[in-house]
């Protein structure tokens, strides 16, 4: 008797062994991985994130840079790591969105292996143009580039990266005939526009609004819905007569695909807060982020959203995985 006592309560134990540990989480520190060198507006929104997390949780939130690959290096990682709630992705765009379009061999999807927490913040792309291109205004720019098809020229990040699909995006939509300069990242692109090898681009707030202060660029319209309040002079793309254009980049949170519901469920409701918080928002519009909650469900349908919009444009204009 006292033999099957003790098997049915390691047999309660057991079975009620990972709702016990979700309770109890987190009971140690939280690994948040960002896909992307130390710097960059990603690695900035996920240590303001992870700072403020950590208090809300009670346990450190430690960030770890693991670049490469245009993000899918630290995004493999999360796919693959167990689904405790210990491990973290804060991601951007490409590697969910943009790398399933573009890398013939992707060792993930983001939809099956990566659980949608919330989407954190977006950051706008602002169409900026040197100085010596006649245009004043987003529609005389229009004008200007039908004028002289094939004779202007936008340089990106590098191929397949965001603000390259935003140049290609931007071409079909405005209906303009422009040629790609693609560079190894934003630093040489701005460098390359500002010196007029190229005559524009599509850039972050932090990139360019130096420039455009110092009026070493242009800035003809912004992908948000209202102005922002770094730079309210600029029109956003609707205002100035282009209302189908959208670009930028956008961070949000995920969990390796099978983390418990209650878990996910738990690291919304703490970050959406934190994100509707004056102290994170503030932190966030100082460095051109927008602060951008949804729930799970919104956040996997925004995704998709993404994928299916990149996808659409990959196939009307070209652009095949590499």
């Amino acid at each position: 008797m006292h033999r099957r006592s003790f098997l049915l309560a390691s047999a309660a134990v057991a079975a009620h062994g990972p709702l016990a540990a979700q309770s109890q989480w987190p009971s140690r520190p939280v690994r948040m991985v960002i896909a992307y060198p130390p710097g960059g507006s990603t690695d900035v929104a996920g240590r303001l994130l992870a700072e403020q997390l950590g208090r809300r949780l009670g346990q450190q939130v430690v960030v770890e840079n693991r670049a490469g690959a245009g993000g899918t290096v630290g995004a493999t990682l999360v796919a693959r790591a167990e689904s405790d709630g210990y491990t973290l992705l804060l991601a951007a765009s490409p590697e969910v969105s943009i790398a399933p379009i573009t890398m013939k061999s992707l060792p993930y999807d983001p939809v099956r292996d990566l659980q949608p927490i919330t989407r954190v913040g977006q950051v706008p792309f602002f169409l900026v143009v040197n100085p010596s291109v006649p245009a004043k205004t987003l529609a005389e720019f229009i004008a200007h580039a039908k004028a002289n098809p094939g004779k202007l020229s936008y340089s990106s990040f590098g191929n397949n990266t965001s603000n390259h699909l935003a140049g290609e995006l931007f071409k079909s939509v405005a209906g303009v005939d422009s040629v790609h300069v693609p560079y190894k990242g934003s630093g040489p692109s701005i460098v390359d526009l500002i010196g007029g090898q190229v005559q524009y681009t599509f850039d972050t707030p932090p990139a360019v609004l130096e420039h455009v202060r110092a009026g070493k660029l242009r800035a003809l319209a912004v992908a948000t819905r209202k102005r922002l309040a770094s730079a309210p002079q600029v029109p956003t793309f609707a205002e100035a007569g282009l209302p189908g254009f959208s670009g930028g980049t956008w961070f949000g949170l995920f969990a390796p695909a099978k983390t418990p519901r209650a878990l996910v469920e738990r690291l919304n409701a703490e970050t959406v807060a934190l994100l509707k918080s004056a102290e994170l928002s503030k932190a966030f519009a100082d460095r051109g982020i927008v602060a951008s909650p949804q729930t799970p469900e919104e956040f996997a349908g925004f995704v998709q959203s993404e994928v299916d919009k990149w996808k659409q444009l990959a196939a009307k204009v070209g652009i095949a995985a590499e």
